[in-house]
């Protein structure tokens, strides 16, 4: 058999393992999911060996979409984490033989913390489906692996089947695109739908401030101190104008005298600003359709509270 032929034939046996558990999938997948839904502590995930590692996958996904889930080892429970769990939690027990001793070890005393049990397993006769408050079946008849040995369909039956119990429990919560992006802060999509122009913006004494009455040299020197290639032009404190690098362009084609020349005979009157409390997404947004490159930040009283531009947002992961 060339690798081609027994790459072909992992894909097709675990396809079809996976079209049998879903055909097979009854009213007990529903159950469970009441049982999860109804959880008011934790969602603890614990396997052996092959099926840990796949348990843990299955906490980290639960955990990331709205149900707080963690992953406990049975045989460190055994020695001490059992204290991690409370009497509010459920257990999802995973073992694709339904008889992992070290999993088994731990059940009677969940059972005596009043615990739920959700089995995953292979087998309906065994000992921990007998624990189980609803056992969930993976219905697979053979492993990709050519010796039936190693845990491959089996994993990938219950991976799909952790998948599914979690994005059912999504759906049922009505969980978002926002709620998604608070458990990844740290992400793209975090911090897309949750930064705000406040969190990237200058302030004080480095936001680029001209009065009005200022000459163009004047405007220019403040321009350059500040390095945004943008100016807040203010009246009594109130935006009234934008100069940017682009006006200071346009000045020059123009031929004015930069000496004698006032700011507010060359400033983009009614400039375009953006509000602290504005996504830095939306900021990017704007700058791009606008064609521009700064803007200047303005509170509910129209004054200057601060200034952004391409790279601060480039520089916080927004771009």
């Amino acid at each position: 058999m060339t690798y081609l032929e027994s790459a072909r034939r992992t894909f097709e046996l675990q396809i079809n393992s996976l079209r049998q558990l879903s055909d097979k999938l009854d009213v007990s997948f529903s159950r469970a999911c009441d049982l999860l839904l109804g959880c008011k502590g934790k969602v603890v995930v614990s396997g052996m060996g092959k099926s840990g590692h796949i348990g843990n996958k299955i906490a980290a996904t639960l955990a990331s979409t709205g149900t707080p889930a963690f992953f406990m080892h049975p045989g460190e429970a055994n020695h001490g984490d059992f204290g991690m769990l409370s009497k509010d939690d459920v257990l999802i027990a995973i073992s694709n033989s339904g008889e992992t001793s070290e999993l088994l070890n731990l059940l009677p005393a969940v059972k005596r913390l009043g615990l739920p049990i959700i089995a995953i397993t292979n087998n309906q006769q065994s000992s921990l489906t007998r624990f189980a408050n609803e056992s969930l079946f993976l219905h697979v008849e053979k492993e990709a692996c050519s010796l039936g040995l190693a845990p491959t369909t089996s994993t990938t039956a219950t991976l799909v089947l952790g998948d599914a119990l979690a994005i059912s429990l999504l759906e049922a919560k009505g969980f978002t695109a926002e709620d998604f992006a608070f458990s990844h802060p740290g992400g793209a999509l975090g911090k897309r739908l949750l930064l705000k122009v406040e969190d990237v913006m200058v302030t004080g004494n480095d936001v680029p401030l001209i009065a009005s009455s200022a000459t163009l040299g004047e405007t220019l020197l403040e321009m350059s101190s500040k390095g945004l290639g943008i100016t807040a032009v203010t009246t009594n404190d109130k935006v009234v104008g934008i100069y940017t690098d682009g006006d200071l362009r346009r000045t020059f084609d123009k031929q004015i005298d930069l000496h004698t020349t006032c700011v507010k005979e060359v400033m983009t009157k009614n400039g375009i600003t953006i509000d602290a409390d504005s996504l830095a997404i939306d900021a990017l947004n704007l700058m791009q359709e606008k064609r521009i490159n700064a803007l200047i930040v303005t509170d509910a009283n129209e004054r200057a509270i601060g200034a952004i531009n391409m790279h601060m947002l480039l520089r916080a992961g927004v771009i």
